[in-house]
């Protein structure tokens, strides 16, 4: 999972023709510690076909806020052409994500 933060993200994310999916978390979230091995799984089913980013909010606040990451996480944003497409929040069950993930990145 690619580490982004305000410096790379708008290169990373907005510039990209590619589907992205981030995680905004922070890394004393049980919740998002919890999420990340989900988010690895489904890296691997989308390889070469989705990127995954992850953003620690307490590195990157301004970009957090920016998204309305800071009050929840984990936040998983879905991107499409550089451009939130689905928002997800908490604990999300993987066949969800998935099936979340194909809906909003059709050819997936």
């Amino acid at each position: 999972m690619l580490h982004l933060t305000s410096s790379n993200f708008e290169t990373e994310i907005i510039h990209t023709k590619s589907p992205v999916v981030v995680m905004f978390y922070a890394d004393w979230c049980a919740k998002c510690a919890m999420m990340k091995p989900v988010v690895s799984d489904l890296e691997k089913k989308f390889a070469g076909k989705v990127r995954f980013g992850e953003v620690e909010i307490e590195e990157s606040a301004e970009l957090a806020a920016d998204y309305g990451a800071d009050n929840l996480i984990p936040t998983f944003i879905l991107f499409k052409q550089g451009k939130p497409a689905g928002i997800l929040k908490g604990l999300i069950d993987e066949n969800v994500f998935e099936q979340r993930i194909k809906k909003i990145f059709i050819n997936c």
